[in-house]
């Protein structure tokens, strides 16, 4: 249809407007064509003849249900106006702050914090599609993210706008996510580097400035690297175009770059007290603009910040100290004083303070600096001139060296921070965020502001091509033909400034005169460009500027300082002496070849495409704008190589104020960003796009009856758009999409609102009709009554006089009597007439059925004979039967019980067998023991010959001494002195040497005599209990004797027993007879009850019906009283009455008569059946005395067999018994006869060697006295030298023989000692062995007692053990834990069977008392637990399996502990199970923690299964027919967003819930746990359903309210379901409940306001208020929420004091308690399935 059409009454459009840009009207009157003027009314009332151009009419409103969209090319009316509205609306009402513009994301800076940055935030963007959630900074993050990981291809994120619109803050956002989304798994910390690389560049780069306080004053591209699984590995930063003048100068109201504040504000700091910095006012460089601190900024944390980022990125102290100590010393060297000379020369102090401070900060010359800082030197081909300078030249100079050393500073920071990102491996792919300047226009504009421009035609001119790509890929995938469009190309303006001579051509060419002028310049490129470029101006009243006209607007730059600036020069002298600094780093500053760290690691180091020959003069150097157009060009070659993404950040005020929207500045900024431009290429194109079941959902209600029948939706789409849209140039058709132009999806929205308008009109008007017509006939039927009995009363009062009121009067008594003796008569008659009728038919019926009656009573009596004897013959026959089968199940118990006790009787000869072979082995050892006693007597005698050899020896020793003394006669003479003091010396030892013999052989006398006294007691002991032996083997006798006697009488019983047995099974034959007649009988008496008790019920009601009939309806006096005279006499005169009656009468009598004689024979037929019941009764009682008798009988039969085989089996094992102890008794006895004498034998030997020992050691000594005395004699004789030399070999002599002797007797000891230690061990062998012996014979006394009096044998008893072997450890945890399935236990064993099992080897282990094998079996099992949940640890089932058997494994670690605490729930037995030697409380610790730890990772994994399903299922999926949550708003996703995850519903989360459940109760979890787990779950749906719901606006709707509601409904009967009510998972659901209720209700009044304040008490402020701006209406007749009544709300609630957060925190986890439920399984009756395969296993 034609655009003009449109333009009818009730439409809007847009008119321009001074301030606002453009202002709504709504049209009064349908437009015409050919009309000059449209009448229309602006929004305050103001009607207005707004004048009009036919070919350019103004801009169509979009439908306020299209308002508000999250992407601006989903808007109908693609034009300015409704993008900026559109943003307004957005931003000032709902406050959001991103909004799509086809592949752009618009940010607009909100000058406010916002909760929308948050980690949960993060997590709630990854892995969604793009369009699926709001627009956010995050989702195009997770675009480039996901494509990069999708396509294996590099991206880019572009970031742009202008200063102050928030591009830094995006970009860090950006990096935030990346390092977020990819954390590695290594520690090196990798994203933490990344993101720290940020605060350092804003500290350097950064500065405040009028429109931003914290602005980027430098581009910067940063490259992330990723590995091949997409984590981060490291980043490379590329910086671009520094704005170095703010070092020298800053306008008012600015600031210098943030470091130099952050480090004034730490000169108080010691570390930094050598800088001698002050306070930021005392600067030149810092103080300029006025305003040195930033509200809310506190410089002294930032440089605490900045030096942590330093050091977490490598950069130690000494590096931060250099960059400081640069820092510092520009500070200074701005405050260096130049005083003017004359006009022509300028001056430095030497005595200048900061001077001074500057060059001992760099280590310079402070003369040469002082010079050359007022001077220059022009070298020209014959000479070299120095040339002083002027003070503005001396400033100039300066600030130039200021700049250029913080340039390099600056270089040398980013190249650091590059080579501390830096990785060793090859980056798979990675992802580029540029943060650059946006177009900037001031009011003087200058050379930075041109290079800015230059770069962002650059970047315009790569997005028009990458829309143009994208669009065409669009269009060939849905197959629709591609037609190109009218765009604004930009390559003119790019080679007017870049091609060959162009602008910065020209001006490289100026600065490499020596003369070069801006002015000169400026002539240039008005000749080359003036009139012969379109795109180049020349102002009017200005000489010194020129326009160039930019994509975005044209500007106009003022030429000053053009050269200066590019050619960045400083003076060669000053770098000289810089160079001359013994300050490393200001040396490698400006070295001529400088080593860069990084390619891309600074601006300088760029590499053209070009190789490019060094020029000979220096003054041929790379001038800034060849630089940066160099770096440019690799900036775009890397931006073509990725897949783009792109932000535009926009001001929307220039005075900072939150949520304020200035609408020229806004429409100025997306005209330079090119937002307006991809909207007018889209709005030339098809910009709206719907798929076939959006528009079938959509406009259905335009389709006719036929067209819906059809079945193809995508053909009834296509008939309906050919139908209602004439013109098919205005739309297309796709393979999934349909393609509209502008404006067609507003005509489509107007029909469906005017249908819907004219459907509404119909519904009121007959809704109305309908009410009306209901008044008018309620009004009409009144109006009636009314006038009826207006009409009565006056035709009453017309009509009645005296006299007709009498007629009338009259003539109504008449007519009464009258009228009453005609019915009277004739109701008389018609009365007789039945009541005749009546007696003959009465009559017939009741001799009919007497007659049956006779015949029924025959029956009876036949049937009562008949049933008799059956029952009789069916109660012998049960009675038979049951007897039999009571003698059999008796035998068969019998002889069970007698093959259990045969197998005891055979246990207890196995024990008896193993207490012999004990005792063999015994003996076996003793004799051993005499084999060890024989050799050491051997041994003894080799000792003594030894020692006789070594006396031999000694002798022929002494020989050779006397022969050396007289060979050393002449030496006596010098050793005479030498010997007394020796000779002295060895008294003294010889003393001490036999004081030391003499004790040693008095405690040995001591210990032997000690040892015979043992010797002696223990024999007497043994004696004793030999004796007492024998007394007890007499009394074993004289029981045995006594046995013999009770087993012959026994066996006389048995055979009388044996007669009863066969009498009793012929009886017990007749059981089962007896027990079918007693049946039979019963059944009988029930059945003769009922049919009794009917008769006499028949026999009541009969009898009252007759006597009611007869006696009562024929009352002779009523009739007659009723009867005239007259009408007796006309009766009787035929005597038809009279005969009547009498027959009555008669029939009467005779059925009374009947009736009575019936009566008297029920009731004798009933006596005699409650006779014979009672009679029956009695037989019955006495049959079961009967049954008792024999049972008692049976009984005891039974124990009597039992006893008896258990004596008989018992018998011949106790001969046995006595037989072989007395056997062994003889044998003791024997053994320690012989064995006494062996010892007193071996003592006498002992005694007798010592003794022989004893005396010859004292004749050895004797025999050395001797020698002594003869050596005494010697010396006399002999010099001073032959004594000395007697005297050593004596002592000598003496020293070997002591020794010997002194080991020998330590030998004999031991050896008499260790004979003593075995002969004591032996007896305590020996003493243990009797007592077991003793202990066995008590039990057989014990057993003995029990079969004589009849008591039955008991069963083998458990104690709740399980024995295993230390080796079999591992075994038990394989088969046990690491290999058990879940699957494989079976369903009905007791829950927490694998710990029970674990926990009885635990008793075992205590029951020992073995310390190591508790440890090491504890050890092994909490690693196979763990082992096992590693393994399996995305394993629902096993974790779950293992859980809970941990949890009961805990529970009886504390049940049996024996802490009172949790023995209060035991039984008697169970407490008797308590573990006995040992306390475990560190490993129910460690066993707690564990549990803990399988907890978590048990929610996890159930998290990550149903997360999946949360937000289809709660939020997208619709279940309540007739009703749709969504609005379809052809929103153009991306084409790599595509929606590859499955459709699930809420079905799918009920059953995987009830998935969990089933399987947490079939693997025995504790209900308290279980109630915590769903706890948990509930509660992670509820909060991702409801941060999805904040970050979708398109989900804020009334009707997605009604589907949450349902869908909480459904949660909540499957708790109710489950049972779980008290699990408080019900009100972790409160939150979205609230929030479900708040879309639902009114949103108007105050009323209303102050409801949502009570109501909404789980929900934050910050939610409320983002839920009422996010409220989105579906239709047009829902009304958005106003901002007014957001800020009522807002008031209520300011209040609150509750979290400023947003989302709800996803990973917050519920403190976990494990409560103590003991087992109530007894630990003895647990066995082992075989399927468990612990064969090796025993039950104790």
């Amino acid at each position: 249809m034609a655009l003009a059409e449109l333009y009818t009454q009730y439409n809007r459009v847009w008119i321009p407007h001074n301030e606002e840009v453009w202002q709504s009207a709504e049209i009064t009157k349908n437009y015409k064509a050919g009309d000059r003027f449209l009448h229309v009314q602006l929004e305050d009332g103001t009607e207005l003849n707004y004048p009009v151009d036919p070919a350019a009419l103004p801009p169509l409103r979009n439908p306020d249900i299209l308002v508000g969209e999250n992407d601006l090319t989903a808007l109908s009316y693609l034009h300015e106006p409704a993008v900026l509205h559109n943003l307004k609306v957005r931003f000032v009402e709902s406050k959001l702050i991103y909004t799509y513009s086809g592949i752009i994301l618009v940010a607009i800076n909100p000058y406010k914090q916002l909760p929308i940055y948050g980690d949960a935030i993060i997590h709630a963007y990854s892995g969604q599609n793009m369009g699926d959630m709001d627009p956010h900074i995050f989702a195009v993050a997770e675009e480039a993210y996901k494509q990069m990981a999708r396509n294996n291809k590099n991206q880019s994120i572009i970031v742009s706008g202008e200063s102050g619109a928030g591009k830094t803050v995006s970009a860090r956002y950006t990096m935030r996510y990346f390092a977020t989304v990819s954390k590695s798994s290594s520690n090196a910390h990798v994203e933490d580097k990344v993101l720290a690389s940020n605060p350092i560049t804003e500290a350097v780069g950064n500065a405040k400035t009028t429109r931003n306080d914290n602005s980027s004053r430098f581009g910067k591209y940063t490259e992330i690297s990723f590995d091949q699984r997409y984590q981060i590995i490291g980043a490379n930063m590329r910086t671009y175009l520094l704005e170095k003048s703010r070092v020298v100068f800053q306008s008012e109201n600015e600031r210098n770059y943030h470091i130099f504040y952050q480090l004034c504000a730490s000169a108080v700091q010691p570390e930094f007290k050598h800088l001698k910095l002050g306070s930021a006012e005392e600067f030149n460089y810092t103080r300029m603009g006025g305003s040195t601190v930033i509200e809310g900024v506190d410089d002294r944390a930032n440089m605490v910040e900045t030096q942590k980022t330093f050091a977490l990125l490598g950069l130690k102290g000494d590096f931060q100290m250099d960059v400081f100590k640069m820092l510092a010393a520009i500070l200074h060297l701005g405050n260096v004083g130049i005083t003017a000379v004359g006009d022509e020369r300028s001056s430095i102090s030497l005595e200048d303070k900061h001077l001074n401070i500057f060059c001992e900060l760099l280590d310079l010359n402070c003369d040469k600096m002082a010079q050359w800082l007022c001077h220059r030197k022009i070298i020209t081909t014959s000479e070299t001139v120095i040339k002083p300078m002027t003070r503005t030249q001396a400033v100039n100079a300066r600030d130039a060296l200021a700049k250029k050393i913080y340039s390099h500073l600056f270089d040398f920071i980013v190249e650091r921070i590059n080579q501390a990102l830096q990785f060793p491996g090859k980056q798979h792919t990675f992802i580029g965020v540029l943060d650059i300047y946006g177009f900037e226009t001031f009011d003087v504009n200058s050379f930075e502001q041109f290079c800015i421009n230059y770069a962002n035609e650059k970047l315009q001119q790569q997005f028009n091509l990458h829309v143009f790509k994208l669009e065409q890929e669009e269009y060939m995938k849905e197959d629709i033909p591609w037609t190109l469009i009218d765009f604004y190309d930009n390559q003119p303006v790019i080679d007017l400034i870049e091609a060959k001579m162009g602008i910065l051509e020209l001006l490289d060419e100026e600065c490499l005169l020596p003369h070069g002028t801006d002015e000169n310049w400026l002539q240039k490129l008005y000749n080359n460009f003036v009139n012969k470029n379109a795109l180049f101006e020349k102002p009017r009243m200005s000489n010194t500027s020129f326009i160039i006209q930019h994509f975005a607007d044209k500007v106009e730059y003022k030429c000053e300082g053009f050269l200066e600036k590019n050619r960045d020069t400083v003076h060669e002298v000053l770098i000289e002496i810089l160079k001359e600094s013994k300050f490393h780093l200001c040396t490698n500053f400006f070295q001529d070849n400088p080593v860069s760290v990084s390619p891309f690691s600074s601006t300088i180091n760029i590499k053209s495409a070009r190789p490019v020959l060094k020029p000979p003069n220096k003054q041929l150097r790379m001038t800034v704008g060849n630089k940066f157009r160099s770096s440019l060009s690799l900036l775009m070659v890397t931006l073509n190589a990725t897949t783009p993404h792109y932000v535009r950040c926009i001001k929307p005020n220039d005075e900072k104020l939150p949520f304020e929207f200035d609408s020229k500045r806004v429409a100025q900024q997306l005209r330079a960003c090119g937002v307006l431009e991809t909207i007018r290429i889209s709005a030339q194109s098809y910009p709206s796009r719907w798929t076939y079941i959006e528009f079938f959902s959509r406009y259905s209600i335009l389709m006719t009856q036929q067209e819906l029948s059809l079945n193809d939706k995508k053909q009834i789409c296509k008939i309906v758009l050919q139908r209602l849209i004439q013109d098919h140039n205005q739309y297309q058709f796709g393979r999934t999409k349909i393609f509209f132009r502008a404006g067609q999806v507003a005509y489509l929205e107007k029909l469906r609102s005017d249908k819907l308008r004219h459907a509404c009109i119909m519904i009121q008007k007959s809704v109305r009709g309908w009410l009306q017509r209901k008044k008018f006939l309620r009004i009409k039927q009144a109006a009636i009554i009314i006038q009826q009995y207006f009409r009565g009363q006056r035709t009453v009062r017309q009509a009645i006089t005296a006299r007709n009121l009498k007629e009338t009067w009259a003539a109504i008594i008449i007519q009464k009597y009258c009228r009453g003796y005609l019915v009277r008569r004739l109701c008389q008659l018609i009365h007789v007439a039945a009541v005749t009728i009546q007696a003959y038919t009465r009559g017939f019926l009741a001799r009919k059925k007497y007659q049956k009656m006779l015949q029924e009573h025959k029956a009876v009596i036949l049937q009562k004979y008949a049933r008799a004897w059956l029952a009789r013959r069916r109660f012998q026959n049960i009675r038979r039967f049951v007897l039999n089968i009571q003698l059999s199940y008796r035998v068969q118990q019998l002889q069970k019980k007698i093959e259990e006790q045969s197998r005891e009787n055979h246990g207890l000869l196995e024990r008896l067998t193993n207490l012999a072979s004990t005792h063999m082995n015994d003996m076996d050892t003793i004799q051993k023991l005499e084999l060890d006693l024989e050799k050491l007597t051997a041994q003894k005698r080799t000792y003594e010959e030894k020692g006789k050899k070594y006396k031999e020896d000694s002798e022929q020793k002494i020989l050779k001494l006397e022969n050396l003394n007289k060979e050393l006669q002449e030496q006596k003479e010098t050793l005479e002195i030498k010997l007394q003091e020796k000779t002295e010396e060895m008294k003294e030892k010889m003393d001490d040497l036999t004081k030391q013999l003499f004790n040693d052989v008095q405690k040995e006398e001591n210990q032997r005599m000690i040892l015979e006294k043992n010797f002696q007691n223990q024999k007497q002991d043994y004696e004793k209990e030999i004796e007492l032996l024998k007394g007890e083997i007499k009394i074993l006798k004289e029981e045995k004797t006594q046995l013999q006697h009770q087993i012959q009488q026994e066996i006389v019983i048995q055979d009388g027993l044996k007669m009863e047995l066969g009498q009793l099974t012929k009886q017990a034959q007749k059981i089962p007879e007896l027990q079918k007649e007693i049946e039979l009988l019963q059944t009988q008496k029930l059945d003769v009850e009922k049919q009794a008790q009917s008769q006499k019920r028949e026999l009541r009601e009969k009898m009252s019906e007759v006597a009611k009939q007869l006696l009562e309806s024929y009352d002779v006096e009523d009739v007659r009283s009723r009867l005239s005279t007259e009408d007796l006499e006309h009766l009787n005169e035929d005597g038809e009455l009279w005969f009547a009656y009498e027959g009555l009468k008669k029939a009467t009598r005779v059925l009374e008569s009947h009736f009575q004689s019936q009566k008297e024979i029920y009731e004798k037929e009933i006596e005699g059946l409650n006779f014979k019941v009672e009679h029956l009764s009695q037989d019955i009682n006495h049959l079961q005395k009967l049954f008792r008798e024999e049972n008692d009988i049976n009984d005891g039969i039974r124990l009597e067999v039992s006893r008896l085989t258990s004596e008989n089996l018992v018998i011949p094992d106790l001969k046995q018994q006595v037989s072989e102890l007395e056997n062994q008794k003889l044998e003791l006895e024997n053994r320690l006869q012989e064995q006494t004498v062996k010892l007193k034998g071996k003592l006498q030997e002992m005694s007798n060697r010592l003794h022989y020992e004893l005396e010859g050691d004292r004749t050895q000594r004797r025999i050395n006295e001797a020698q002594n005395e003869i050596d005494i004699k010697e010396k006399e004789r002999l010099k001073v030298t032959t004594q000395e030399i007697e005297g050593l070999s004596n002592g000598l002599m003496q020293d070997e023989i002591q020794d010997e002797v002194k080991s020998k007797i330590k030998q004999e000891t031991t050896r008499l000692t260790v004979e003593n230690m075995d002969l004591e061990e032996k007896l305590d062998m020996k003493d243990r062995i009797i007592k077991k012996l003793e202990d066995q014979i008590k039990t057989l006394t014990k057993t003995i007692e029990k079969t004589e009096a009849h008591a039955p044998a008991l069963s083998k008893e458990y104690v709740g053990m399980m024995e295993y072997k230390k080796e079999d450890e591992d075994r038990i945890i394989q088969n046990l834990i690491l290999d058990l399935k879940p699957r494989g236990v079976v369903v009905n064993m007791i829950p927490g069977l694998p710990a029970h099992i674990l926990f009885m080897c635990v008793r075992y282990a205590d029951y020992l008392n073995d310390a190591d094998m508790l440890k090491s079996f504890m050890n092994v099992t909490i690693d196979g637990i763990k082992q096992v949940v590693k393994e399996h640890s995305e394993d629902f089932e096993m974790l779950s399996f293992w859980l809970s058997n941990t949890y009961y494994f805990l529970n009886c670690l504390k049940q049996y502990s024996g802490e009172q605490e949790f023995m209060k729930g035991n039984t008697p037995r169970q407490n008797k199970n308590c573990l006995k030697h040992f306390d475990l409380s560190e490993y129910r610790q460690i066993l707690s923690d564990l549990a803990i730890r399988i907890y978590h990772q048990f929610i996890i994994v159930m998290e990550n299964n149903i997360q999946p399903m949360i937000v289809p299922g709660m939020l997208e999926y619709e279940s309540l027919q007739g009703i749709s949550g969504l609005k379809p708003t052809g929103f153009r996703k991306r084409s790599s967003s595509i929606d590859d995850t499955d459709t699930y519903t809420m079905t799918s989360i009920l059953q995987q819930l009830s998935y969990f459940y089933s399987t947490m109760c079939q693997n025995g979890l504790d209900s308290e746990l279980l109630k915590q787990a769903v706890k948990q779950l509930f509660f992670l749906i509820g909060a991702i359903t409801l941060n999805s719901l904040f970050l979708r606006k398109d989900m804020c709707s009334c009707r997605k309210g009604m589907q949450i509601r349902c869908n909480i409904s459904y949660l909540e009967e499957w708790l109710k379901d489950k049972n779980l009510q008290n699990s408080s998972a019900k009100e972790t659901l409160e939150p979205l409940s609230q929030a479900a209720w708040l879309l639902q209700v009114k949103k108007i009044t105050d009323d209303d306001a102050k409801e949502i304040c009570e109501h909404c008490t789980s929900l934050s402020t910050v939610q409320i208020v983002k839920i009422l701006n996010s409220y989105t209406p579906i239709d047009d007749f829902e009304k958005r929420v106003t901002p007014s009544f957001v800020r009522k709300v807002q008031a209520m609630l300011n209040n609150r004091e509750d979290a400023p957060q947003l989302m709800l925190d996803t990973k917050y986890h519920f403190q976990v308690t494990f409560p103590f439920t003991p087992s109530p399984h007894a630990l003895e009756m647990i066995q082992v399935p075989s399927s468990f395969k612990l064969g090796f296993l025993t039950r104790v």
